[in-house]
């Protein structure tokens, strides 16, 4: 059984994400856990397909990946894994601490996620580790897992990212999609991949 956050020789929270692109949030979030949780580091945990978003093929996790281990390279507390795993609770396991947004929280209490069994749904929530949660819109989150982060990251999005806010990437990401297009030009990323071989 893990010690709680915090008396362990060496604490560690998971971020399960597609980080698709990764953002300024993401970094700020990550940075806001070691913080508040005194963790000692971060893993950003990357399902190779992702649970809800099996039809996301662009960029390709290749190329994903090979930017998060370029931000991962400037923050010795940060690391990158990929998964098989696509559950939340299975991501989790062995963690001392779990990180999502609120939109997250939310969404894995749909009993969908769990072939429609709220049984199912329940014991795999119950199995978590301790939980921070990133407040974001409308979205009600549990006061003792809120994480306090600054308002303003609550407006940033990789969706938006994509749509062209690349203001809102981190600068590995920004200087790949100058590059390529790979997430605000879809086009161009084709182009791209066609050269590469």
């Amino acid at each position: 059984m893990p010690l709680p956050v915090g008396e362990s020789e060496m604490s560690t929270a998971v971020y399960p994400g597609s980080f698709n692109p990764p953002t300024v949030a993401h970094l700020e979030i990550s940075q806001a856990v070691r913080r508040h949780f005194k963790i000692d580091s971060v893993v950003w945990v990357v399902s190779q397909v992702a649970l809800g978003k099996e039809e996301v093929t662009k960029p390709r996790l290749q190329d994903r990946v090979t930017v998060l281990e370029e931000v991962a390279s400037g923050h010795d507390w940060l690391e990158i894994k990929l998964t098989d795993e696509q559950l939340l609770a299975d991501i989790a396991l062995g963690y001392d601490l779990l990180v999502m947004g609120a939109d997250k929280w939310h969404q894995i209490q749909d009993p969908a996620f769990y072939d429609n069994d709220p049984a199912r749904r329940d014991q795999a929530l119950s199995a978590l580790p301790e939980v921070a949660i990133a407040q974001r819109g409308p979205f009600e989150t549990p006061p003792n897992m809120v994480l306090p982060i600054p308002e303003n990251l609550s407006s940033v999005s990789s969706t938006e990212a994509r749509e062209g806010a690349t203001s809102m990437m981190l600068e590995p990401a920004r200087r790949f999609d100058e590059l390529t297009g790979a997430w605000t030009d879809p086009k161009r990323y084709e182009a791209w991949l066609i050269q590469q071989n």
